[in-house]
This record gives C-alpha cells, structure tokens and sequence, in this order.
C-alpha cells in the first residue's frame, strides 16, 4: 500500500495495519487460531482470497511466520506480531467504554459461538461427554449450535452431532451478544426471561462457570451521565 509519507513512527505503523481486516486478523491470530480454517471461523465476513493476501502480507512484514503441519499450513505470531497483543486489546477496551452501541449487522452468531467455543473453563467442566446446546430464538440461518466438550477437547457444531444433551440455552442472539461482553449479567437476563436454560440442575449451575466471559467483559464501563435537570423558566 502508499505510505503516508510520514517518520512520523505511527504513520509508520498504520501503513501495515490500517489496511482492512489487518487489525482483525491479528485478533485472531492472537486468540489461538493458527490454521487457514480457524481463521475463516473467526473471520466470518471476510473471504478467503483477502484473508490469504493479509496473511501474506503479514509474512512479509515480519509479523508471521508460514510452517508445515502435517501437510497444511499453519501461521505463528513472531516476536513482533506477539508485541502487538497488548495494542490490540487495548483497542478493545477503548471500544467497550467509548463505543458501546451495537447495531444488528453487528451480531453475528457464527463469531459468537466461535469465541464462546474458544473460551471454556476445561477445569470446570466434569468429565466425559458434556454437550451444551445453544438456540437462538430470532435467528434464521444458524439458529442452533452444539459445543462438544470430550477428553479436553472443544467443538464447535452448527449440526446436531447425535449427542445427548447435557443443558440447553435459548434466548434471542443479542441478548446472548451482551452477556458474552459483559453488559448483561447471567442472572439479570435469567430473570427478566430473556435467557432461558434447561437441563439438570447440576448442569444448569454448572453451565455459568463453563461458559467464561469475553476478555473485554471485566473492562470497567464509564459511569452513566447524570440525568439533565430542567429548571423551568420565571413566568
């Protein structure tokens, strides 16, 4: 891309990361995704053949490194690209604060699922099989969601894997959106019926430490403004 023409050394900077998508892919590449798939996953909106031109833009850049992985490849963060986890993530809590409106083309079930699949508590979860189904009630196309937690492993599903179901959650996905960020707590959307969760009742207790929160979630939220006072005007 043309530069800024600029020494200035954030002029610098944003000729590698404020191409689109750059600063998302770098998200992602952050969060654990290492294949050209997983990418794709987190990345729903974004196709393939830009995803595999950032990539190697990245590589070029120094940021990336490409390895063999039994016959696929699989992308490493170097030492730069690792640098820029604490930027990244401050971004985002600048957003939380300053940016907290979410207009629907914002929620998208396949990238919540993929972070809420990505962000389980192992330690928690009993042993065996457990299988937590997810419903969205306002949802079109990937209204259901299955994630399969087995011998340390999580998957994610948007197909009835044949599971028996250990808990299911329904609600409406923006609901579901804000609680994964943080802005609405379990209980206050269990209890004004906006998310409901059946199963045993081990598991419908068990499902709150399973199911961690977003990075951002404990990002403290600026306090609300205090309500304007009108003084009515002297007769």
């Amino acid at each position: 891309m043309a530069g800024y023409g600029q020494f200035c050394p954030i002029a610098k900077a944003m000729e590698l990361l404020d191409e689109r998508w750059t600063v998302l892919v770098l998200r992602e590449l952050l969060a654990g995704s290492t294949h050209f798939n997983q990418l794709r996953r987190g990345l729903p909106h974004m196709s393939p053949a830009l995803l595999s031109k950032r990539l190697r833009t990245l590589t070029r850049a120094g940021l990336l490194v490409r390895r063999a992985d039994h016959g696929e490849v699989r992308y490493e963060l170097t030492e730069a690209g690792r640098e820029l986890g604490p930027i990244v993530q401050a971004l985002g809590g600048w957003a939380v604060r300053w940016m907290p409106d979410l207009g629907d083309l914002d929620l998208d079930p396949h990238l919540l699922m993929w972070d809420l699949h990505r962000n389980i508590d192992l330690a928690a979860v009993p042993p065996g099989r457990t299988v937590i189904h997810v419903a969205f009630t306002d949802v079109t196309h990937s209204a259901r969601w299955w994630v399969v937690v087995e011998d340390g492993a999580v998957d994610l599903c948007d197909f009835d894997p044949g599971h028996g179901v250990s808990v299911t959650l329904t609600t409406d996905l923006r609901t579901m959106v804000l609680i994964w960020r943080g802005d609405v707590p379990w209980p206050e959307a269990m209890r004004d019926g906006r998310l409901t969760i059946t199963g045993p009742s081990q598991a419908r207790r068990g499902v709150l430490r399973w199911l961690t929160l977003s990075p951002f979630a404990a990002v403290a939220r600026p306090p609300a403004p205090a309500p304007t006072v009108r003084v009515p005007e002297p007769a």
